[in-house]
């Protein structure tokens, strides 16, 4: 079926995206044209155009010579990175408290299932719907610029998951990210507040022991 120049650009530059933010690619694996050029069945312009959209968002970086690789995040920008996250997730789930439909709810309580059911052994599948849950969280907020904030900051956060592979089945966590369910189903503003932002602060912490820096 033809599919028009810009809905293929589009749909390469998605497919790419997940494809990171899933971690299909190592950290610092090099990406090539030609390679994602045989593996997408399309031409070189829309992987070039995506290239440099993802490049532009931050999930990829160019080097002179050496050509496009997944960009590594340093240990400081992870920090800084998880202490945004604390304060937009309590914000997040205080506004998905008042805010959350039917909808929200159930779809919210669907992917903490899953979750919870994902293989303690599968990193990949348990990243994919712990980013997922943190999403549906900021969509239940119905608020455009903190969703526009949250999948910037998602990015990012994936990127550390890959590099570090804390895995999200940690009991202590895993707790959290109930009662963080909990109470935004409850309409519990403040409670929701403070629940994800514990959440995230613990989280941090366990993935600043593994890069070896101090949590703020």
């Amino acid at each position: 079926m033809f599919m028009r120049p810009t809905l293929i650009r589009e749909s390469v530059y998605e497919h790419l995206r997940d494809a990171i933010l899933n971690g299909e690619f190592q950290p610092a694996e090099r990406l090539g044209e030609v390679e994602l050029t045989e593996r997408l069945g399309v031409s070189r312009t829309p992987i070039r155009e995506a290239i440099q959209r993802l490049t532009q968002d931050g999930l990829l970086e160019s080097t002179p010579g050496r050509g496009v690789r997944i960009r590594v995040v340093s240990p400081g920008e992870a920090r800084d990175a998880y202490l945004v996250r604390e304060t937009l997730d309590g914000l997040a789930a205080a506004l998905a408290a008042a805010a959350h439909t039917p909808a929200d709810a159930g779809e919210l309580e669907t992917t903490l299932k899953e979750l919870e059911a994902a293989s303690s052994e599968d990193y990949r599948e348990q990243t994919r719907l712990d980013l997922a849950f943190h999403r549906h969280v900021a969509q239940a907020a119905h608020n455009l610029p903190l969703l526009d904030l949250a999948r910037d900051l998602e990015q990012r956060i994936a990127l550390v998951k890959h590099q570090t592979r804390i895995y999200n089945s940690h009991p202590q966590t895993a707790a959290q990210h109930r009662g963080v369910l909990q109470a935004v189903l409850a309409r519990d503003a403040e409670a929701a507040r403070e629940a994800a932002m514990l959440h995230v602060r613990t989280f941090a912490g366990l993935v600043m022991d593994n890069l070896g820096v101090e949590s703020v």
